[in-house]
């Protein structure tokens, strides 16, 4: 039977919490769990504000509102992610211009950025990739500079930190003004389908709340601070129910037995594989001012035909693994729209990324077995 590439992790509470979510007879969202999680995420890493939301992608499409893009507005991108960290700014109006990665880390090249600026630039956002983080330092520099906003997908970056310059270390997605974390399946803790908008600049904070309330000021009413609510700006219903914020809590109370067993699982491969010909097979690269969360392992292969041939190897030993992103500049939908810049680096990730099982059941004779295979396929 094949294993797969990842498998949701139960950690024996989720049906325990939901059931008294369902008992309280308050189900619909803005509940118990909710404010537990939200409390959880602000006290631990530092953000102003925590908003649960339906997706990650619901959380991006919030941060695309509160950044009042309008048409013709730019927005700067990195070309090697999910289509969701493009589409929420489009369904704002706002172009997009992608950049390129770096040749040895698929997070977005700072050093690139400065030259796609121009008066029409509204936005940067970095994508953590792998849950690594970008050079945020370099990137802020330029939103100071330009007076854009730094809105950080943190999609995949949970639990993960940077060491600035000055020697002080932050939680990923406390550093721009606006974040977006994902509770998706597939992510260190999760909810099946979720996510969260992280604020950091407090002038977003009370037009969060009405976004997030489909344009009301329903929260402020629950809270006692008005008399009465109603419509007063755009959103949508980007509040999840209690249900899922019950689920949520289950993993959250296990985030750091979740991290620590898949840190040491990440590490296992690391060390299996570090001394391989990396002239063929490239370790994923982490730079002195990230950590590693453990979201993902990944190689990268000399080129496509390379890597379908491990991909086929592994699935005869019985493992599943799977490619990543196709550069979203060269996609079916934007390709007409792109400015035809050519981003050499991005393409070669999409060409070469290979990612490996990895999740929290996974064993470490499983690793074992994994990197066997890698070494017979370099032998090749």
């Amino acid at each position: 039977m094949l294993k797969p590439f990842n498998k949701p992790y139960l950690t024996g509470n989720e049906t325990q919490y939901i059931q008294d979510a369902v008992l309280s007879g308050k189900i619909s969202g803005n509940g118990k769990y909710t404010q537990k999680c939200q409390d959880f995420f602000e006290q631990k890493y530092g953000f102003k504000k925590a908003l649960l939301t339906t997706s990650c992608t619901d959380a991006l499409e919030m941060c695309a509102i509160l950044a009042n893009l309008k048409e013709g507005d730019e927005v700067i991108v990195p070309s090697f992610t999910f289509v969701s960290t493009a589409i929420a700014f489009i369904r704002q109006g706002a172009t997009i211009v992608f950049a390129d990665s770096y040749a040895d880390n698929p997070n977005i090249d700072a050093e690139a950025i400065e030259a796609l600026i121009t008066p029409r630039t509204k936005a940067i956002v970095p994508v953590h990739y792998a849950g690594v983080a970008c050079d945020m330092d370099k990137i802020m520099a330029l939103a100071a500079k330009y007076n854009l906003l730094v809105i950080e997908d943190a999609a995949q970056a949970i639990d993960s930190f940077y060491t600035s310059k000055d020697g002080s270390i932050k939680a990923l997605g406390s550093i721009g003004h606006l974040a977006a974390f994902s509770f998706h399946e597939t992510k260190n803790v999760i909810s099946g389908e979720g996510g969260m908008l992280a604020i950091n600049d407090e002038k977003f904070i009370h037009r969060s709340e009405i976004i997030w309330e489909k344009g009301t000021n329903r929260a402020e009413f629950f809270r006692g601070e008005i008399n009465k609510y109603g419509w007063v700006d755009t959103g949508s219903s980007f509040l999840p129910s209690e249900i899922i914020a019950a689920f949520l809590w289950a993993q959250i109370e296990n985030l750091e037995a979740i991290q620590q067993k898949r840190i040491q699982l990440w590490n296992a491969y690391f060390e299996g594989i570090k001394d391989v010909n990396q002239s063929s097979i490239l370790l994923p690269k982490v730079p002195n001012y990230a950590t590693n969360n453990g979201h993902m392992f990944y190689i990268n292969l000399e080129n496509i035909q390379q890597r379908d041939v491990l991909i086929q190897l592994l699935k005869e030993n019985g493992y599943q693994s799977v490619f990543h992103y196709i550069s979203l500049h060269s996609s079916t939908y934007y390709l007409d729209k792109h400015d035809g810049r050519e981003l050499p680096n991005s393409d070669t990730f999409t060409n070469t990324l290979l990612r490996l099982p990895m999740y929290y059941e996974l064993e470490f004779k499983d690793i074992e077995t994994i990197v066997a295979t890698i070494r017979k396929f370099q032998q090749l």
